[in-house]
């Protein structure tokens, strides 16, 4: 009986868990273009940094 319920607690916790994850890494993701345009500069820099 005890065990159902920790299982449905766990259950619980990590859906809540895994939502979390997928909404905060959603929210901090840089638009296509902007991570474009940092990695075009970068790669700039670095060929710049060879010559």
């Amino acid at each position: 009986m005890v065990a159902r319920i920790w299982k449905k607690v766990g259950l619980f916790i990590l859906i809540v868990a895994c939502l979390f994850n997928i909404v905060f890494k959603l929210v901090n993701k840089l638009p296509f273009f902007e991570e474009l345009r940092t990695s075009a500069q970068y790669m700039m820099q670095q060929n710049n940094e060879k010559k």
